[in-house]
């Protein structure tokens, strides 16, 4: 079992439906991990059959054809050809020409306009570049700002009005990106054309008046949105949906709560910092990721993730005597965990090689002891025998001087 990318389950409970999903476009056969880059390989667990906070080897289920759906009789391949209508219809969104919308049956005034933190519903298909219809959701709730759909969904609703219907344009970067998505079946780099109505926008629900089961049930959903972004590599939006996650969990009750569901919210804090520590790694947002790791250490002293990156953290920072212990304790928890003593090996001889370049700053600094110790004990015995020897010619100068004397 493998821990190295994040700690996220096989089935994403997003409570949304497949036009939010992120799930890459991958090929039958390959397996996708969230973190390559860190192989964490852990022990097998206890055999509680509870393996919640590991990572599955597994990665998104192939792309399957029949998901691609037929192509709509009388549907404008609008996303390739140029807009046929005057081009003052359309509304340059972001400025760039990537994201573009158009009114086609106008709203109730730009007064019924949604808010950010809203919960909006929409009706929505999304079209292909031949017209082939891979979503068709006629009732998609989500919170607008999130980050809990497709960019261009997020950025265009936002301009609508109270059951405004609107056609719209987007480049791949506010779509599904260079990755593509399984669920919908999307290629990677594929822009898409976005048929829209705004149905309802009503005001998010009061955390503190939520009862605990739909605060776990939140959280959780905006903690796996937040490992599909890591997944794709958009550690930025991770981090985001990570600390909305995070509001949830730490927002006060105005409800009862039992023991065992402060137990369930506290379990997806922890695994929130986890995971956005291992996104701010990624962003070198060291000090960031650093109270990250401080703050689930702070609930679980022992958690092997938390100390690994801690580690890590502390190795990137210079402080490679401290990184040596905190991954020497997690060793000790984790014996049997390779990436620990690789870390480990690699910051031991490090933190060698750093101590040798301090010891010879040092000793130029200050020169060399031993090699002043010789050439002062030579000194002192070139001078030593010199005194001798002087001592010695005056000696006898002094005899023979009295020799000479007694003769005459």
């Amino acid at each position: 079992m493998t821990v190295s990318q994040l700690e996220s389950d096989e089935v994403l409970h997003t409570g949304l439906r497949c036009s939010t999903r992120l799930r890459p476009y991958q090929d039958p056969g390959q397996v996708l991990l969230m973190d390559s880059g860190e192989e964490f390989e852990m022990l097998q667990s206890d055999g509680d059959g509870d393996d919640d906070d590991d990572d599955d080897d597994e990665g998104p289920t192939p792309l399957e054809d029949a998901c691609r759906g037929e192509k709509k009789e009388g549907v404008v391949d609008s996303a390739s050809e140029p807009p046929s209508t005057p081009t003052k219809e359309w509304l340059d969104v972001l400025g760039n020409g990537q994201l573009k919308k158009k009114v086609l049956e106008a709203g109730s005034g730009p007064d019924s306009r949604p808010q950010k933190g809203q919960n909006v519903r929409i009706n929505l298909k999304i079209l292909l570049a031949d017209g082939t219809s891979v979503v068709e959701e006629p009732s998609l709730s989500f919170t607008l700002g999130d980050g809990d759909v497709i960019q261009a969904l997020d950025l265009t609703v936002q301009l609508m009005e109270m059951n405004e219907k609107a056609l719209v344009h987007t480049s791949a970067k506010y779509a599904y990106g260079h990755w593509g998505s399984a669920d919908p079946a999307v290629q990677p780099d594929t822009d898409l054309t976005l048929e829209l109505q705004l149905l309802e926008a009503t005001d998010a629900p009061d955390l503190e008046l939520l009862t605990p089961s739909e605060r776990i049930d939140l959280a959780w959903r905006k903690r796996e949105r937040g490992n599909e972004y890591y997944q794709r590599g958009n550690f930025t939006f991770a981090v985001n949906s990570y600390s909305i996650a995070l509001e949830v969990t730490e927002a006060c009750s105005r409800v009862d709560i039992s023991p065992r569901e402060e137990e369930e919210l506290l379990d997806v804090k922890m695994k929130c910092l986890n995971n956005m520590a291992a996104a701010q790694l990624k962003l070198d947002h060291h000090e960031a990721a650093l109270r990250s790791c401080i703050a689930v250490l702070a609930h679980q002293p022992d958690n092997i993730k938390a100390l690994f990156r801690k580690g890590k953290v502390l190795a990137l920072q210079g402080e490679y005597a401290e990184a040596v212990r905190i991954l020497k304790r997690a060793l000790k928890l984790e014996p049997s965990n390779k990436t620990i003593h690789a870390e480990l090996s690699k910051l031991v001889k490090k933190h060698s090689e750093e101590k040798g370049v301090e010891q010879a700053m040092y000793k130029k600094m200050l020169g060399n002891p031993s090699v002043e110790k010789r050439q002062a004990k030579s000194l002192w015995s070139v001078s030593w025998k010199w005194l001798f020897g002087a001592t010695a010619v005056a000696i006898g100068g002094v005899a023979l001087s009295v020799v000479m004397a007694a003769r005459n």
